[in-house]
């Protein structure tokens, strides 16, 4: 399910974005820039300020994370259900792992999400035949003027 391809994608990609429920049944969404594959069938990221996240995952831990490349407008949606781990040998593994790839901010938990759907995501523009590296010198341009 969470091919070589997804993890390569998710390495290069640093900013993701998490969906969760409020326990009055808001949706809320928030910026995570962690989001790994840890494994074919998992995804992982590090509570480094996430209290609401934390807090609705424990009330509901149905989930939602969408990562997409801002320049090719291309990417993957990711639903299934999270779990908390704050001391396990699992835990330390992924904690480690950050360390080795540069994550100096202190990790309260580690959040895996045991995906059950993956999707691809696309621009509507490669439906009207614009190709990737149209789209991509498109949004470089952009981005270069802000």
């Amino acid at each position: 399910m969470i091919s070589e391809e997804i993890k390569e994608f998710l390495s290069q990609q640093r900013l993701g974005y998490v969906a969760t429920v409020t326990p009055n049944g808001k949706p809320n969404l928030s910026p995570k820039g962690t989001i790994i594959g840890w494994n074919n069938t998992s995804l992982a990221f590090a509570d480094i300020r996430s209290p609401d996240t934390i807090t609705n995952l424990k009330n509901n831990s149905n989930v939602e994370i969408n990562v997409i490349d801002p320049l090719l407008r291309k990417g993957y949606l990711f639903k299934g259900e999270a779990r908390i781990i704050t001391d396990s040998n699992l835990y330390a593994d992924i904690l480690a792992y950050y360390r080795s790839i540069g994550v100096k901010s202190p990790i309260n938990s580690i959040v895996m999400v045991s995906v059950s759907h993956v999707s691809e995501v696309t621009s509507p523009l490669y439906d009207l035949g614009i190709s990737e590296q149209e789209i991509k010198s498109k949004w470089k341009k952009h981005f270069a003027n802000l």
